[in-house]
């Protein structure tokens, strides 16, 4: 269809579709009219400039559920979930780098306790968390016998004096559990307990948050910087 002949059509479909009311194919097709018309793009910013701060006037209105479910459906959206509980939906390609890095990380840490250059006993559970590109971060290392964690950066991190970093092991069920606070750089020696071990647990995390820690009883407060998960290698 030429749109250029048409004014009446033109108008009346750039009001339609700043009211959204254009839809499903005649509003992709519409789309591709304005990647070529700059005319009918300033079209569609003069019904914006009309219709926009119409809605600004307007009392909020919270839809239904059942709107949101019906959005959700159509979408393929899995139910919101809180947070923290970012490991459930995250992406795939993101577990798959992770796995290599980890594994790679973890081999190169046993090289080196085979080697003798940690103190005996070894350390039977290692991780490495790396940030949203997969690019390792942190390496722990878990000697449950003597109760003790290592945390490690592999680099340096550029803290602000009034933030921290925690470590937190994120359970399937249930609330995370924070394992303490990080030092920016170097090592941290922390206590090992039941609560960073375990078969529920899906995930370690760390999150960026206000000095002192987390103030949410139930998790962080603040974003994920890290994550990964433990390999047994003993």
């Amino acid at each position: 269809m030429n749109l250029r002949d048409k004014p009446l059509l033109r108008d009346r479909l750039a009001a339609e579709y700043v009211l959204g009311t254009l839809k499903g194919q005649a509003r992709r097709r519409f789309e591709g009219y304005l990647h070529g018309d700059a005319v009918l793009r300033r079209l569609v910013a003069d019904w914006q400039d009309r219709l926009v701060p119409m809605a600004e006037l307007a009392p909020p209105r919270q839809p239904p559920r059942r709107v949101w479910r019906g959005i959700a459906r159509r979408l393929n959206l899995e139910e919101a979930r809180p947070g923290w509980q970012f490991w459930r939906s995250e992406s795939l390609n993101f577990w798959r780098a992770l796995g290599g890095v980890s594994t790679l990380a973890a081999l190169l840490l046993v090289a080196v306790l085979a080697g003798g250059v940690f103190e005996r006993p070894q350390p039977d559970f290692l991780a490495t968390l790396a940030d949203d590109k997969a690019q390792p971060a942190l390496l722990l290392s878990a000697d449950s016998g003597r109760g003790r964690m290592t945390v490690t950066f592999v680099g340096e991190m550029s803290l602000a004096a009034d933030r921290s970093l925690q470590l937190w092991a994120v359970p399937r069920q249930g609330s995370p559990r924070s394992l303490g606070i990080l030092a920016a750089q170097g090592t941290t020696t922390l206590d090992l307990t039941g609560a960073a071990l375990g078969a529920d647990i899906a995930m370690l995390a760390v999150s960026l948050e206000p000095r002192g820690g987390s103030p949410d009883p139930n998790g962080p407060s603040g974003p994920i910087l890290y994550k990964g998960n433990w390999m047994r290698v003993l």
